[in-house]
């Protein structure tokens, strides 16, 4: 039965690992139960699953979902976060509730599609503005040049205004 539950535990980190976006590594020790069932909650309303897992079950799972480069992040006592929808989301949730709680929880590193991510570049994401806001950022560069373009073509049709106006209202006294 304990080798089934072995088989069961690897099937289930092999899906999530499959279906997740971004998988961060986080190092757990010296959390206490209460705090780790906090750390849980929040990530979850996040939609972030977090998961205390043996390093040889992950090895199997990565495997089996076509992730080896997990293998690279796992070292000792591990933990991992799987992010299945916004990459930056994920990071900066767990991020901001590490801060917040003053948790001696540390980032060992992420796996971001084939590529693996060092703690800095995790935290780098952490700390990208909402998505929201790069979108903006971004349709507000692509609108500078043609705003340009308006304010060039349309400067000579102005100074000809001026001057038909000027030169109606001299006419006209």
């Amino acid at each position: 039965m304990l080798r089934e539950k072995k088989v069961q535990i690897v099937s289930n980190l092999a899906d999530d690992l499959s279906r997740s976006t971004i998988i961060i590594a986080t190092n757990y020790q010296g959390l206490l139960a209460k705090q780790m069932a906090e750390l849980r909650n929040a990530l979850a309303k996040a939609g972030v699953g977090y998961h205390v897992v043996k390093n040889t079950l992950v090895y199997r799972a990565a495997d089996q979902a076509g992730k080896p480069q997990l293998r690279d992040i796992i070292e000792g006592p591990v933990a991992l976060a799987f992010g299945y929808d916004d990459i930056v989301n994920t990071a900066k949730v767990l991020n901001q509730y590490i801060k917040s709680a003053a948790l001696s929880l540390q980032i060992i590193g992420g796996l971001l599609g084939d590529q693996i991510l060092p703690p800095e570049k995790v935290v780098s994401l952490a700390n990208l503005p909402p998505r929201e806001v790069l979108i903006s950022k971004l349709i507000g560069q692509l609108q500078a040049p043609v705003v340009i373009l308006h304010n060039i073509l349309s400067s000579p049709l102005q100074g000809l205004l001026s001057v038909l106006q000027n030169r109606a209202q001299t006419i006209s006294k």
